[in-house]
């Protein structure tokens, strides 16, 4: 499971009284324990605080299975496949929750059983647990990005990929959907990294490669993510209308799957675009909306983000109090989970209201913070704000030189992240995505017009063999019929030539196409062939030939 990539597909209680009734029946431990794995993974994302009760209760039971009882191989290969899966969900709880360093502590002991695993002489086993190493260090990637610390993130998820491209991805394969969407999850990682540091052509280029998986397997959670991160680009590039699409089309797919937090993320990103729009109440509503989601899915992360961003309304609306309580509660939250990049967004947006009340020490105090972390992380936009922020306080005091230095620094920044070459690569990138969409549905669209122009020519030539075939066979009661009528012994010798020669080349009809496959299409070889075919007819020929021949001239004796 790769649970900081994606959730089930909303839950199946079907499947969850299935899984209940295994646990009540008190079936082999091994089915008990993938039973509390599996209800675990089927209402995580709506119940996180059930899910890690069931994920305790399947780590506890491997984890005495593993420590008390003798186990033969297999058994121990199971309760260890267990065992880290269910070390690896725990470990997403806490990183959801925002306790990173817990996190760490249980995705790393995850990561050590898989890589045993993964050294396995069963090449299956093997192959399996190189699969899971990977997703531990996606994981771990995800919680170093949970804390801000981009360059980590970034460092975990690029060894994620690797290891799953070193395994290679057969589309004909039982576990191609399954390995193909662990890439699709790195790259979409990858380009939230890229974005973050200000590498836009880079962050859409990993952004579309994922889309284009995730949209071939129907993986319709990590295709909604790829097209919120995508809208977002179009978002901090101005394209409001273009950002709008995109999370639109994501939140179909979020509700249509019933993903809570996906919901909330992408509600909040609309909310900015009505803000930015100057359309505040709605923006409003669907802040408190996506908050009141985080808020009943205990996920900090996320209701750090919707405090900051009702800040952000009432500071739009002119009410600075309102909005620095809302901001405070935010940077408490993001301070608590580590959330480096949150909280470099909060103490700018402190440092601005400090800076309009003329609390010209706090606003210095707030900015210069943010600066360090911005600094620390290596996020181009968010020095960009703090380092605005410091040159106007510096302005303030008089201070020009500081105010100049500070303000360069802003240019140099923002003009990083949103200059001429990243709009012309947000517009290429969408350009080849739509190309090779559009080149996809022709490339489907053509199979299907070549598998139904094919089964009609093979309902064609069925219904043609079968009439040759009834032909034939009169054609042959005809012949056997010879000895009972009246006809000369050569016209008996033509109807008998021209039956068999009739037959010899329905043979060959029905042959050709195996024929010129395992001739490769030589003409020699396919003469030879032919011949066979000739060789086997020509016996039955001739005893036809002399059996009908002596009734004729025994009935005209």
């Amino acid at each position: 499971m790769f649970l900081s990539a994606f959730a089930v597909q909303g839950q199946d209680q079907n499947a969850i009284d299935s899984l209940k009734s295994i646990i009540e029946t008190g079936k082999p431990d091994t089915s008990i324990c993938n039973a509390y794995l599996s209800w675990g993974e089927e209402i995580y994302n709506n119940d996180p605080d059930t899910a890690l009760i069931l994920w305790q209760k399947a780590l506890d039971l491997a984890q005495g299975k593993l420590l008390k009882d003798p186990l033969d191989p297999l058994l121990k290969k199971r309760y260890s496949y267990f065992y880290a899966e269910a070390l690896n969900n725990i470990g997403y709880i806490y990183s959801r929750r925002g306790n990173v360093g817990t996190a760490l502590h249980f995705y790393h002991k995850s990561l050590k059983i898989n890589e045993e695993i993964g050294n396995s002489s069963d090449p299956s086993a093997a192959r399996a647990g190189k699969i899971r190493v990977a997703t531990s260090l996606n994981n771990i990637g995800s919680a170093y990005n949970t804390q801000g610390d981009i360059p980590q993130a970034l460092t975990f998820y690029l060894k994620s990929l690797r290891v799953l491209e070193a395994l290679g991805v057969s589309p004909d394969s039982s576990t191609a959907k399954y390995s193909s969407a662990r890439i699709a999850t790195s790259l979409n990682n990858i380009g939230y990294t890229y974005e973050a540091q200000g590498d836009i052509p880079k962050a859409l280029d990993f952004y579309h490669r994922s889309l284009r998986i995730r949209e071939k397997i129907g993986a319709k959670k990590g295709v909604a993510n790829s097209l919120n991160n995508i809208g977002y680009i179009y978002d901090k590039q101005d394209d409001k209308s273009k950002a709008l699409e995109y999370y639109r089309r994501g939140l179909i797919l979020l509700e249509d799957v019933d993903d809570k937090n996906g919901i909330a993320y992408t509600l909040n990103n609309m909310a900015s675009v009505y803000r930015k729009n100057g359309d505040l109440d709605k923006a409003l509503k669907l802040y408190q909306k996506s908050l009141k989601l985080q808020k009943e899915l205990g996920y900090l992360k996320g209701i750090g983000l919707s405090l900051n961003n009702i800040g952000l309304i009432y500071k739009k609306q002119g009410d600075f109090i309102k909005a620095l309580e809302f901001y405070h509660k935010s940077l408490r939250i993001r301070e608590d989970i580590g959330d480096k990049t949150g909280i470099s967004y909060s103490l700018n947006n402190i440092g601005v209201i400090e800076l309009k009340r003329n609390e010209l020490s706090n606003a210095h105090t707030y900015a210069s913070r943010g600066l360090e972390i911005a600094r620390e992380i290596g996020s181009p936009r968010l020095i960009s704000f703090n380092a605005y922020l410091l040159s106007k306080v510096a302005k303030k005091y008089g201070n020009y030189n500081e105010a100049l230095e500070m303000y360069e620094l802003h240019i140099l920044m923002r003009d990083s992240t949103n200059n001429e070459e990243t709009q012309k690569a947000t517009i290429r990138q969408q350009t080849k995505y739509e190309f090779e969409k559009a080149q996809l549905v022709k490339e489907q669209e053509e199979k299907e017009a070549a598998r139904l122009e094919a089964e009609v020519t093979s309902r064609r030539d069925n219904l043609q063999y079968s009439v040759i075939l009834i032909a034939i066979l009169v054609l042959f009661g005809g012949v056997l019929s010879l000895g009972f009528v009246n006809v000369s012994v050569r016209m008996a010798e033509g109807i008998i030539f021209f039956s068999f020669l009739i037959l010899f080349e329905f043979l060959l009809v029905l042959a050709d196409p195996y024929i010129d496959r395992w001739s490769g299409g030589a003409p020699g070889l396919k003469l030879l062939f032919n011949a066979g075919i000739a060789a086997l007819i020509f016996p039955a020929h001739a005893f036809f030939e002399s059996r009908l021949k002596g009734g004729l001239v025994n009935s005209s004796a």
